[in-house]
């Protein structure tokens, strides 16, 4: 939660969010890799990503320990991005990590 109180006002669904990035990401599967990083990722040698994933979850670790609000924020936000390049490269959907979130509630 945002220590901002405008957070509320102009915020949007983390939902809507997802999904929209979601679908931009799919789209970027057929962008020429040259004009696109998302594309590189997508269709380039998966160590790169795998490498990224794990250079933005020590960025998220090194934000939390210095208890910096504002770039805990950001580096999750790389890490989700990145996350979700994995889910579309490997042709999973948000339904299945949905899917499997829901049935870890149980």
């Amino acid at each position: 939660m945002s220590d901002d109180p405008r957070a509320a006002e102009t915020s949007p669904e983390i939902g809507t969010v997802l999904d929209e990035l979601f679908a931009v990401l799919v789209s970027r599967k057929d962008a020429p890799a040259e004009e696109s990083y998302t594309a590189r990722l997508l269709t380039g040698p998966q160590d790169k990503l795998l490498k990224k994933i794990a250079e933005e979850s020590g960025e998220v670790i090194i934000a939390a320990r210095d208890q910096d609000p504002a770039q805990i924020r950001y580096e999750v936000a790389d890490l989700v991005y990145h996350l979700l390049v994995v889910l579309v490269r490997e042709g999973l959907t948000l339904d299945d990590l949905a899917a499997e979130l829901a049935a870890r509630r149980r």
